[in-house]
């Protein structure tokens, strides 16, 4: 009896994997545009089926925050595992702690709530680990394929963050902080991607890690998405007028499909 469940538990198994299988083989041939449509479809369905499990939407924020803490805990595992930073972005790294000190900075002079808490905890698990790739394992650093100059995003994001900030009556000082962290959150990744494409070899520890972000980002998203439909569109108006609640949603939205193509190849692998 035993042996008929295994045989019947491997039989299941084999039957999904030649159905996933399948679906790749079918969505890997398909043109560029079939596959963006297949992807925002895929997005709303997530979205739909969020909606109706997660009752309390402010909720997938705190789940983001701590889906980025576990991201943040794989490097750490990594770094004092293996004693090696190979594969790792430091300038990923350091744009991901400036923008957590200014939304904390914000967090702090603005709302003081659970979320200044997580960032916090994430902010000082950052901060180690850019301490030990620029002064412990400096040693496997690939600095020469860590070659995204910073300036092409802190740039324009401050520039942004100047012409398109909350219309609150909070200080414009904080006003324009809170949108410059907004922006470049959304950009962040993008000298650790570089470093991958560049190595053309992605380590499982690094690949977990962006996989967490890719995540984390899916689940900010979709909270702002569902807030904005719950609200009737009334949240919107709550973040101010212009062009920046506009700009919140792309921003989530962009980070989202930044790391949407990585996501969907690391679960298919």
């Amino acid at each position: 009896m035993h042996k008929k469940k295994k045989k019947r538990k491997r039989a299941s198994m084999k039957a999904t994997k030649s159905a996933i299988k399948a679906v790749s083989t079918w969505v890997k041939r398909q043109p560029p545009k079939v596959k963006a449509f297949l992807a925002v479809v895929s997005g709303m369905a997530a979205l739909v089926l969020l909606r109706f499990i997660v009752h309390d939407h402010d909720n997938l924020f705190v789940a983001a925050e701590a889906v980025h803490s576990i991201g943040i805990a794989v490097l750490i595992y990594k770094l004092i595992k293996e004693k090696t930073c190979a594969g790792l972005s430091l300038k990923s790294q350091e744009l991901t702690a400036i923008f957590l000190a200014v939304r904390l900075y914000c967090s702090l002079v603005m709302e003081y709530d659970i979320h200044t808490i997580l960032d916090l905890a994430t902010l000082a698990a950052t901060l180690w680990v850019i301490f030990m790739i620029r002064f412990k394992l400096r040693a496997s650093y690939m600095e020469d394929k860590d070659n995204f100059a910073l300036y092409y995003v802190l740039v324009p994001c401050a520039v942004l963050a100047v012409l398109i900030h909350p219309s609150t009556s909070h200080n414009i000082l904080n006003r324009i902080s809170w949108a410059f962290c907004v922006y470049l959150e959304a950009v962040s990744v993008l000298p650790q991607l570089r470093v991958m494409q560049n190595t053309k070899i992605v380590e499982p520890f690094t690949a977990h890690y962006v996989f967490a972000l890719g995540v984390a980002r899916f689940l900010s998203c979709a909270h702002w998405v569902l807030q904005v439909v719950d609200t009737r569109g009334r949240l919107l108006v709550a973040l101010g007028y212009g062009l920046w609640p506009s700009m919140v949603l792309i921003s989530e939205i962009v980070q989202t499909f930044i790391l949407a193509d990585f996501c969907y190849y690391y679960v298919k692998r």
